[in-house]
């Protein structure tokens, strides 16, 4: 009788784990940078026929587990390849004008315009002007990475006919069985993605005065009809010499800086935390669960800020499995106002296209 082979190790798994998982936290720590200047970003020709320059990406060296964000720029008479991927991308267009193709629907864009390329929509770009036009893009991509779902194809410049379609779907059935039941949600979920908003033109914007002493507009976003994968993506502006209040919340946080100079406060409390300064085309990493408050440090001129975060995905579904702690927090309304001002006393400028550089 042969006795059984057991596996043994020199330690136990809990020791295993400890130190793997701290190493994993140590090892990310050292990638954080709050401020990353338009002046690191450096820009690399790529294949697709545009040059790409990396502000927070794994193909970068400041690799992130949430969302991604790069820089893009289209010379004149260029036309990119034709890709799609498994993720899905916001755009902020900063300088020149040209175009998009989204499974075959041509979008003209100029500067401060927003697109939402759904998962899985073949698109390329074109530049038909005489001027670089250059773009912001941030992508869910290293969410989709950590489950291995991330997936790539390019196709060159085969036209959009040629090509298959997204991923097929089964419609729904009928049934009370739980197979049938989740035949309907997902046929309605796949319906409902597929047809949603994909382009914000900067000349219908509205920007409203907010409790936290700027005024905002949403740029891509659920309430104005966009069907993203939780990327959410919303601009403020900061009154000359004014700041928004302060607040915090779990989950990294983007913010693009698209006009103007200024500085933001982080720290894990409401005081003793650290001042990070910020210019046009910086782009300000909020990190997870800081205290952070934005001040615009001119005199004169307003400062604008687009601010990207995975709300309506990651920070949702933390704030369930977390409850009932509180993950997203403000001061009190009485602390609030006071650091905020009022918004309606600002004598606010007509809303402008942004300028490059």
């Amino acid at each position: 009788m042969t006795s059984a082979s057991r596996t043994t190790t020199e330690v136990t798994h809990y020791h295993i784990q400890k130190k793997r998982r701290a190493a994993f936290v140590e090892e990310w720590r050292n990638y954080q940078k709050t401020v990353i200047a338009l002046a690191d970003v450096e820009m690399a020709q790529t294949a697709r026929g545009t040059r790409v320059g990396v502000y927070v990406s794994e193909d970068g060296d400041r690799p992130t587990r949430t969302m991604d964000a790069l820089a893009h720029e289209i010379d004149p008479g260029v036309t990119s390849t034709i890709h799609r991927h498994s993720w899905d991308a916001m755009v902020l267009v900063v300088a020149g004008r040209g175009w998009t193709e989204i499974d075959g629907q041509r979008i003209e864009w100029g500067p401060g315009d927003s697109l939402h390329l759904p998962a899985w929509s073949w698109h390329r770009s074109g530049n038909d002007g005489a001027e670089t036009a250059r773009y912001l893009s941030f992508s869910s991509e290293p969410m989709l990475a950590t489950m291995g779902m991330s997936v790539l194809e390019d196709q060159g410049h085969t036209p959009v006919a040629n090509l298959p379609g997204r991923p097929a779907f089964s419609s729904e059935i009928d049934g009370a069985d739980p197979y049938s039941r989740r035949m309907r949600r997902l046929a309605r979920e796949q319906r409902k993605r597929r047809s949603g908003r994909l382009h914000t033109n900067w000349d219908e914007l509205e920007l409203l005065p907010t409790p936290r002493g700027t005024r905002t507009t949403f740029l891509l976003d659920r309430a104005i009809g966009y069907e993203a994968s939780g990327i959410t993506m919303a601009m403020f502006e900061i009154g000359p010499g004014r700041g928004q209040s302060m607040h915090r919340h779990p989950g990294e946080a983007w913010l693009y800086v698209l006009e103007g100079e200024g500085h933001s406060y982080m720290g894990e409390e409401p005081e003793g935390g650290k001042n990070h300064p910020w210019r046009k085309g910086d782009l300000i990493v909020v990190d997870h669960f800081l205290w952070h408050q934005h001040f615009n440090d001119s005199p004169d001129g307003t400062a604008k800020v687009v601010r990207i975060h995975m709300f309506d995905s990651l920070l949702e579904t933390m704030r369930v499995l977390m409850d009932p702690k509180v993950l997203f927090e403000e001061p009190p309304d009485h602390i609030r106002d006071a650091q905020a001002g009022n918004p309606h006393e600002i004598d606010w400028p007509a809303v402008e296209r942004p300028t490059w550089p």
